[in-house]
């Protein structure tokens, strides 16, 4: 069908399919949303495509009504380009991410399932060289398991020479267009586009990491093949002097004391200190900015208020709280004798285990502001992981 003499690729396009619902995947986000590592499943896709120098521009096909969120959940790079989909079926999807390109056509084009974010640098680079020799190339891996035809009877289906192909799918850009022409809805992938024409198609190495998160239990198993765990640590310190009162809070705990802690609300220097540095490990700033002090509202607030803001915007963010270590210091009240409480408080108020949450106390040996017992301080750290 296609000339095959030598061609090199030195002006390649991706386009990326993510404007499905997710049906069978349940829940109320679509998958290509949902958190995999501390980052979108889309996202995963989009960052090792852009990574890729042989790639001029990247289309990502959102759904109809969700061009702008996915924007925003997705680096802003100029060679990025957002285009709505259709809900109607993937090849309108498809047609319309390679419109978007047709303004100035690549040589060869990449057409990829946002629900396969095991892609990598070496997929792409075997697609692009396979395109040398051939008109459209697909990763694919082989049959290991027993195949079998159900119906009213179980019977076995020889799996001699037949393979599962996978995403991305490549293209040289004259022949994926003349196919789309006449494309209809029911081609299962891009690639049956092309059966019947007499193209001539290279399978790649498949990666089982290139699997595609259909069913709940896939997110799990693509958690293992290429999320590693992320890490993010955080410090925050806090410091409140005293005024009159009869008790101060430290970790939710009411301690009684001749003096209380002063602040804007309940003054808790504990949890203060280990809000921020939830937030400092995600980079949100700090407690200040998520309560300011000059909102009335937050005045003598309870301080689980503000440990529950920030340990939710990890959670958002697909991040659990993997340990927290608090140290209090005081010369009095005597912190030891509530260490206990304060850390079951804790770890109740951020909905961990407690063996995953440290309370400790020391003194100043009487030196500086707590030393005079003009105050207590608190710093914190805290380990968040995916």
């Amino acid at each position: 069908m296609h000339n095959q003499e030598a061609f090199l690729v030195s002006k390649a396009a991706a386009i990326i399919v993510a404007a499905g619902t997710g049906s069978r995947l349940g829940g109320d986000v679509p998958k290509q949303f949902l958190m995999l590592g501390g980052k979108s499943v889309l996202r995963w896709s989009v960052e090792t495509l852009l990574r890729c120098n042989k790639l001029a521009s990247v289309v990502v096909v959102a759904p109809p009504d969700g061009v702008q969120r996915t924007a925003a959940a997705l680096p802003n790079d100029p060679r990025l380009q957002i285009v709505a989909g259709s809900l109607v079926s993937r090849t309108e999807s498809v047609r319309n991410g390679l419109t978007a390109l047709s303004g100035t056509p690549p040589q060869a084009v990449l057409i990829h399932d946002a629900a396969r974010p095991g892609i990598s640098s070496e997929v792409i680079e075997e697609l692009l060289a396979a395109l040398a020799a051939a008109d459209a190339a697909c990763p694919a891996l082989a049959v290991a398991d027993a195949l079998k035809r159900t119906g009213d009877e179980v019977r076995s289906v020889d799996r001699e020479g037949l393979v599962r192909v996978q995403t991305p799918q490549a293209f040289r850009w004259d022949v994926i267009m003349r196919a789309y022409e006449t494309a209809t809805a029911g081609a299962v992938d891009d690639l049956a586009l092309l059966e019947g024409t007499g193209a001539k198609v290279v399978l790649t190495p498949g990666r089982t990491e290139l699997m595609k998160i259909t069913y709940p239990e896939d997110l799990a198993v693509a958690e293992k093949l290429i999320a590693a765990p992320a890490l993010r640590v955080g410090t925050g310190f806090d410091v409140h002097g005293f005024e009159p009162g009869d008790a101060v809070i430290l970790c939710g705990v009411r301690i009684p004391h001749t003096k209380k802690l002063e602040g804007h609300s309940d003054a808790d220097a504990a949890w203060h200190a280990l809000t921020d540095a939830i937030l400092g490990a995600l980079a949100l700033g700090d407690i200040g900015d998520h309560f300011p002090p000059s909102d009335p509202q937050w005045k003598g607030a309870a301080s689980i208020k503000f440990l529950q803001h920030a340990v939710k915007l990890a959670q958002e963010r697909g991040f659990r709280i993997a340990n927290a270590d608090i140290t209090i210091l005081a010369e009095r009240p005597k912190i030891s004798p509530h260490k206990e409480a304060m850390r079951l408080a804790t770890a109740e108020a951020m909905g961990v285990s407690a063996d995953v949450v440290s309370v400790k106390a020391t003194t100043t040996e009487r030196l500086g502001f707590v030393g005079r017992e003009e105050g207590i301080a608190a710093q914190a750290s805290v380990l968040l992981s995916t």
